[in-house]
C-alpha cells in the first residue's frame, strides 16, 4: 500500500482501482476527500466523495490519487483502511481500522 506523506489512510489496491476509474469519469472535484459526520449518540459515520480542496485541507498522494481530508479528521482517521468489495450481498467501499476491535 502506497502511504505517502504520512497520510493517516490506506487504500487498498482494489479501492485504487475504482477510485482511478472514477476520476476517470465526470467528476468536477478532482479530489477523493475522506472524513467523518456525527459524533453524537451513533457514533461518527464515515465519508467519502469528490471534493475541492479548502484551506483547512491536508492533502495526501496514494498511488497517485489526490486525497484531501479536513486537519481535525486526521485523529479520527488514523490507521482506517479503505477497501473496495464486490458480491453477491453488496458492492462499496468498505472502511475498515485494523487497530480497533469491534464490541
Amino acid at each position: 500500500m502506497d502511504q505517502a506523506n504520512n497520510s493517516p489512510i490506506q487504500l487498498t489496491a482494489s479501492a485504487v482501482e475504482e477510485v482511478k476509474k472514477l476520476l476517470q469519469g465526470a467528476t468536477e472535484a478532482p479530489y477523493l476527500r475522506v472524513g467523518i459526520k456525527g459524533g453524537g449518540c451513533s457514533g461518527v459515520a464515515y465519508m467519502l466523495g469528490f471534493d475541492a480542496l479548502m484551506e483547512d485541507d491536508d492533502l495526501f498522494d496514494i498511488a497517485g490519487i489526490p486525497v484531501i481530508m479536513k486537519k481535525a479528521h486526521g485523529m479520527y482517521l488514523m490507521g482506517m483502511e479503505i477497501d473496495y468489495q464486490q458480491d453477491d450481498a453488496a458492492t462499496g467501499f468498505v472502511f475498515r481500522n485494523p487497530g480497533k476491535q469491534a464490541d
